[in-house]
């Protein structure tokens, strides 16, 4: 149960990492307020004025307040695999365990459904892990591969 909690927080914590803020690092009233400061006060309360008052939604849309929509979105966080790994994979050789189950939970997956993604994950252990040296990157993507060729997980990922 443990491991459920800290992989959850992780998961939590690394969705909020961004290399490129929506709307861009200059967007909304909150960075505004907090320009030239650093640290997480300063980027706390620059969001929480950014989404209390909705500016930086607005500014996207009319392109004012220092926002737009141009910029590509990209995530720079650790993935849920990548900080459970090791007990990842062990869950996987034997088709149940903390690990497997919090991904299957971060991933979406019906508690109906949860026994069908273990089942699939343990049968393609091979697949998941071809040696020692792959990487957390190529392990969630084959995870997403199994699951699209899954007609019962399919409708997880799209």
């Amino acid at each position: 149960m443990k491991r459920i909690l800290i992989a959850t927080a992780l998961l939590g914590l690394s969705a909020t990492a961004m290399a490129e803020a929506p709307g861009g690092p200059n967007c909304g009233w909150g960075n505004m307020l907090m320009k030239g400061q650093s640290g997480l006060g300063a980027h706390v309360i620059a969001s929480l004025t950014n989404g209390t008052s909705g500016n930086a939604t607005f500014g996207m849309t009319t392109g004012t307040n220092g926002c737009s929509a141009n910029g590509t979105l990209t995530y720079g966080g650790k993935s849920l695999i990548g900080a459970v790994m090791d007990e990842f994979s062990e869950d996987v050789a034997r088709g149940d365990g903390e690990a497997l189950s919090a991904v299957a939970v971060a991933l979406g997956i019906n508690e109906a459904d949860r026994a069908a993604f273990k089942q699939v994950m343990h049968d393609n252990f091979a697949t998941l892990f071809p040696s020692s040296e792959v990487t957390a990157e190529q392990v969630s993507d084959r995870v997403i591969e199994l699951m699209r060729a899954d007609d019962r997980l399919a409708g997880y990922v799209s």
